[in-house]
C-alpha cells in the first residue's frame, strides 16, 4: 500500500494538488467516497484509534484490499485522463472511492466502515514474523 500511495501522491502532485494540506483533502476525498462520507477523523473515531495510529495500519485484508483499489484506480485515472487542477484531482478520487463502494455493495459485500478492525497493527504483525523467524 505504501508504494501505491506514493505513486497516488505523484500522480496527485502531477494533477495540481501541491501542498501538505491539499493532499490531506485530497485523501479525505478518497475516504469519503470509499466509507460512505467518512474523512479520516471520522474512520479514526468510528475504529476508535488513537490519533497517533494510521487508519492503513489497521485494517483486515478486505479492506486494505478496497483501499488499495481506490488508490490504484484514482493513480491510473488522474494519470490517463491528464486531470489537473486540485478540484478535479479531489473529485476524481472521490468518484473513485464512490465506485469501489458501488461495487462492494453490488457484489454483497461489507462496507468498508463497518469491517472490523484488527486486534493487532501491521508493524505489531511484522514485528511478531521477524521474532518468530528468529527463533
Amino acid at each position: 500500500m505504501r508504494k501505491h500511495n506514493k505513486q497516488l501522491v505523484e500522480a496527485a502532485k502531477d494533477a495540481g494538488v501541491e501542498t501538505s494540506l491539499d493532499y490531506a483533502v485530497f485523501q479525505d476525498e478518497g475516504y469519503r467516497g470509499l466509507y460512505g462520507g467518512l474523512n479520516a477523523k471520522g474512520i479514526h473515531q468510528k475504529k476508535r484509534l488513537k490519533k497517533s495510529q494510521k487508519i492503513l495500519d489497521h485494517m483486515g485484508s478486505e479492506e486494505l484490499a478496497a483501499n488499495l483499489f481506490r488508490a490504484t484506480q484514482t493513480e491510473s485515472k488522474l494519470r490517463r485522463e491528464k486531470i489537473k487542477g486540485k478540484f478535479a484531482a479531489n473529485r476524481a478520487h472521490y468518484n473513485v472511492g464512490v465506485k469501489v463502494r458501488t461495487t462492494i455493495k453490488e457484489l454483497g459485500g461489507t462496507m468498508p466502515e463497518e469491517l472490523p478492525t484488527p486486534e493487532k497493527s501491521i508493524q505489531q504483525l511484522e514485528r511478531e514474523a521477524k521474532g518468530g523467524l528468529d527463533a
